[in-house]
């Protein structure tokens, strides 16, 4: 029977972690238009799958997509980023990785963010 409550613990811990990892938003890295901030010295990293990285290009920008983002870290030549995904949840688990590598990220676009596009329905 304690083995079973244990069992049960930690597959709960486990899916907690999944869900926050995923899905909780970081706090202190601000979306931010890319013109506006993403100058001197800060490296833009996209980490949006080539496909679509390559249909809508930025320049200067090190594409590196999040299933890869592991692997090719260390590429990145600048301790400040700036990070353009496609949802919340390529964003999310980006930055939380890029954060525990030690680099600081300054701020992010969505480019598939359906936001902009309601509040200028609204107006």
């Amino acid at each position: 029977m304690f083995i079973l409550w244990l069992i049960a613990i930690v597959i709960t811990i486990v899916i907690a972690h999944l869900i926050y990892t995923r899905y909780v938003p970081i706090k202190g890295v601000p979306c931010v238009e890319p013109n506006k901030e993403c100058k001197h010295g800060k490296a833009i990293l996209d980490i949006r799958d080539y496909q679509k990285a390559a249909k809508d290009k930025v320049d200067g920008a090190i594409v590196i997509p999040v299933p890869y983002l592991r692997r090719y870290y260390s590429e990145i030549s600048s301790q400040s980023i700036y990070v353009i995904a496609s949802n919340h949840l390529e964003k999310n688990l980006a930055i939380r990785f890029l954060k525990n590598k030690g680099f600081d990220v300054i701020g992010y676009t969505l480019t598939d963010c359906q936001c902009k596009k309601k509040i200028e329905q609204m107006v």
